[in-house]
């Protein structure tokens, strides 16, 4: 026995058919989850090159000395950011907890 299409079960019920919807576009509670995640996640590798460039000039493995340096620089530089970015997130978070009070 056949499986009859879904147009076939739809136009004989009465019921009309729901035309397929675009996605939705995320909330902005997970625009800014995501955002955040994608900072921790880019700060993670910039150490983790950082680190690297730094054990290859330690050990003398390393030819050019200025791609550590720039390493160290803005896996730092990020590291500031994201933790400044932190830092305004819970302040905001305390004031609107003081608000509700």
């Amino acid at each position: 026995m056949p499986i009859p299409s879904l147009d076939a079960i739809g136009a004989g019920s009465g019921i009309a058919p729901v035309a397929p919807t675009a996605p939705t576009r995320p909330t902005g509670d997970t625009e800014f989850a995501s955002a955040v995640t994608g900072a921790v996640d880019e700060l993670q590798r910039l150490q983790s090159t950082s680190n690297e460039l730094s054990v290859a000039a330690v050990t003398g493995d390393l030819t050019d000395i200025h791609s550590a340096m720039i390493a160290s620089s803005r896996a730092s530089v990020t590291l500031e950011l994201v933790a400044a970015v932190r830092n305004k997130g819970v302040d905001a978070f305390n004031e609107i907890m003081r608000m509700q009070a």
